[in-house]
């Protein structure tokens, strides 16, 4: 059964699925959490009307060397278009990202507040924004994280543009920014055009519990960054973490993210007490995400059950304390000598498994075809083409089509295509993640 929270804003619901039943020497319980939060509404955008939250965004936009004129004047228009999203009473910023950070406004270490004066100021500053420079994504954050901090606010986050690669500082300069802004502002990151590295900005990204996706196009990036400031305009609650609680003797194996997209989050779990760890998912507005956990239990004897994990939704605080969002499901274990009750897959944790290797095959598939290992992208290429197919994931399949001859998708047989397009190649890596909901 669900709970539901009953504090203001989104109420939130947890839903678990799963075999609860083991064999005699069973010890892993495999589970699919659906988090669901409704009623915490989306704002109106631009010109005020109710209010949401209070907010902050900082809206980075790459003005090195390589973005050229027409992708400059497409980064102009996008981040005016965001502008113009903006919700009145928003703190927001404009930062101009070379090798160096710059504000370009409002300035002088501040925010301004949203409303029709402070949008047209900052739209006529970013007209005066051009290309020159290099590429160093870890200033570019570190400065977005300082002004962000400076608001009194409920969601911060950040929008980051890039089209090129971070070369003007160590990929640890970068890691270090990252760690320092993690757990402080969520971010979104694109990369526009076909110069830039997937895995920097995928991993931006994830560090920052937002999205990353393509814009090959520049003339796309408009209808992009309003899309993605709407949905920051939509969000009602920051900070939310997954708390799993284990009985003496079981443990989290690991726990990932599913739907909408696979991200990790097992090795991001801070302990919360006695048997107890979050697990931070980042800002909510009306969605539902799924997750898969694994718990190891202690064996046990045939007819035993037992709770395996307890899975809760709070908010942790300064303090130490953490508010709860008022939600928690339950994960069983019992054991069974019931072959066909013990050896049954629940079809959301078969699902999701399909989906996750469907992630990881794809992204070697990626990797052995730039280093030449033509028959071993094939393998994995085809093998992916096979998990899209069984599960229904109509868009990574279309993504796959541009990039191998499908021969028979029922067994994985395919052909490296001889000419792929760098957009392609670079759309499939990007989207690798993105996965369809189980029908439950």
């Amino acid at each position: 059964m669900a709970n539901f929270a009953k504090p203001a804003g989104p109420r939130f619901s947890v839903d678990v699925y799963q075999n609860e039943y083991l064999p005699e020497d069973g010890r892993e319980v495999h589970a699919v959490v659906t988090v669901t939060a409704t009623g915490g509404g989306t704002a109106p955008q631009g010109t005020g009307g109710s209010r949401g939250p209070s907010a902050a965004v900082a809206l980075m936009v790459d003005c090195s060397g390589s973005m050229g004129s027409t992708k400059m004047r497409n980064a102009r228009d996008a981040t005016a278009a965001a502008l113009d999203t903006l919700r009145d009473g928003t703190h927001f910023a404009v930062i101009d990202g070379t090798h160096v950070a710059r504000e370009v406004y409002p300035g002088g270490g501040r925010l301004a507040v949203a409303d029709a004066t402070t949008r047209a100021q900052a739209k006529q500053a970013v007209r005066r924004l051009s290309a020159g420079g290099g590429t160093a994504i870890g200033t570019w954050l570190r400065l977005a994280n300082r002004l962000l901090a400076s608001a009194d606010v409920e969601i911060r986050h950040g929008i980051l543009l890039t089209d090129g690669r971070n070369e003007h500082e160590s990929p640890e300069a970068l890691h270090v920014a990252l760690e320092s802004c993690a757990g402080r502002f969520t971010c979104d990151a694109r990369g526009v055009g076909t110069d830039w590295e997937v895995k920097e900005v995928t991993a931006i990204a994830s560090a920052l519990l937002g999205t990353a996706d393509i814009v090959a196009d520049p003339a796309h990036l408009t209808a992009d960054f309003t899309a993605m400031m709407e949905t920051v305009m939509g969000k009602a609650v920051a900070d939310v973490a997954l708390r799993v609680w284990t009985p003496v003797g079981a443990s989290v194996s690991y726990l990932k993210q599913v739907a909408p997209s696979v991200e990790e989050l097992t090795g991001r779990r801070t302990e919360a007490g006695p048997r107890a760890g979050d697990y931070p998912t980042g800002s909510w507005g009306d969605e539902s995400r799924d997750y898969h956990l694994c718990v190891t239990v202690p064996a046990a004897g045939l007819g035993q059950e037992m709770l395996a994990a307890r899975v809760s939704l709070v908010v942790p605080q300064p303090d130490g304390t953490a508010q709860s969002l008022g939600a928690q499901g339950l994960v069983r274990a019992v054991w069974t000598d019931d072959l066909t009750a013990s050896t049954a897959i629940n079809p959301q944790v078969a699902h999701y498994t399909g989906q996750a290797e469907l992630a990881q095959v794809i992204q070697q598939g990626i990797d052995l075809r730039k280093a030449g290992d033509m028959d071993g992208a094939t393998a994995k290429l085809g093998r992916a083409v096979q998990l899209a197919r069984v599960s229904g994931n109509a868009d990574t399949a279309k993504l796959l089509a541009k990039v191998v001859d499908v021969v028979d998708a029922s067994t994985g047989t395919v052909r490296l295509k001889a000419k792929v397009t760098e957009a392609d190649e670079m759309t499939l890596e990007t989207r690798s993640t993105k996965t369809v909901r189980v029908k439950k």
